[in-house]
């Protein structure tokens, strides 16, 4: 097959795609590179009906290659994940209405295109987790315990553009990333960017019945077919406060070998993903009890996947 990997200068030495890359080129696939964010690309003859089996974007969210990625999209190619899956998730403001609007738990979300705006969100809703709608890897993320504290943060977030705001959800410290990669979940756990002071190493950990139901719903409601879910456990439950497109996949077993082959499948079926279903029903347990952190234990382990 031939792939089209259009990847993001600050990527271009990351494990992510690049091993990903390599186990295509030793597996005999061709794959061409584009790096639209620093160098000069002949869009109309790169984008051409039959030129490639699939394409497949890498990069941040403000960046050209969701423009490139559309195009290839608008011309008949395929593309990993479907282009207009990925604008709904990289705006995280349209990402949080769909999400809320289909079920999901997402918390309540504010959408201003001024930080002073925020000084209208009601007090009740303080402490307020603040960040870009279109941010990625952690960038630009504020806790704001009172609304005295507004302009501190509004100070660094000033010429972000589009913010959103969301009441705090109160948890352990440690977020929980579940990846979703050939139907298949897993889960890691790390230190919250909102707590820099905990020093817990990054883990692959159990995933409850209810987190993987909620995993794999993700993948139906924005129609993603490679991606990750930062999940809270909060004091009422599982809270979804994060979707990425193609991310890291840390902590997953073989991961580069596992996403290449997701992405071959994804080209040869044009792009359909397998049913959210099989996502849950094919999990099995990979860590015992013990070796799960206390607040999940409680839970009943039934992923982390091993299987190719």
């Amino acid at each position: 097959m031939k792939i089209c990997f259009l990847v993001e200068e600050q990527y271009r030495h990351d494990g992510m795609p690049v091993e990903v890359i390599r186990q295509l080129v030793s597996w005999g696939h061709e794959v061409d590179v584009l790096r639209p964010g620093s160098s000069l690309v002949p869009v109309t003859e790169a984008v051409r009906r039959g030129s490639h089996d699939a394409w497949v974007l890498k990069t941040v969210s403000g960046g050209p290659g969701l423009t490139l990625l559309e195009a290839a999209a608008a011309v008949g190619l395929t593309t990993v994940n479907d282009a207009r899956a990925i604008r709904g998730v990289r705006d995280k403001a349209l990402a949080a209405a769909i999400g809320r609007s289909h079920g999901l738990p997402v918390p309540v979300t504010y959408a201003v295109a001024s930080w002073e705006t925020l000084a209208e969100v009601p007090e009740r809703d303080y402490p307020l987790v603040v960040k870009p709608a279109n941010g990625s890897s952690g960038r630009g993320v504020h806790l704001v315990p009172s609304p005295v504290r507004l302009a501190e943060a509004g100070a660094e977030l000033a010429g972000e553009g589009i913010l959103i705001a969301q009441p705090y959800v109160p948890n352990s410290g440690t977020d929980l990333k579940v990846y979703c990669v050939g139907g298949e979940l897993y889960a890691t756990e790390r230190c919250s960017p909102l707590d820099p002071g905990r020093t817990v190493p990054e883990r692959r950990v159990g995933l409850s019945r209810e987190v993987a139901r909620i995993a794999a719903e993700v993948g139906e409601v924005y129609g993603l077919d490679l991606y990750g879910v930062d999940v809270l456990l909060g004091p009422d439950g599982p809270v979804v406060v994060d979707v990425n497109d193609f991310p890291s996949f840390r902590q997953v077993p073989d991961a580069p070998a596992r996403v290449a082959r997701a992405v071959l499948r994804l080209a040869r079926d044009g792009g359909a993903p397998p049913p959210p279903a099989a996502a849950v029903t094919s999990l099995r347990t990979a860590r015992t009890a013990a070796e799960i952190p206390a607040q999940m234990q409680a839970q009943i382990p039934v992923a982390v996947g091993e299987n190719s």
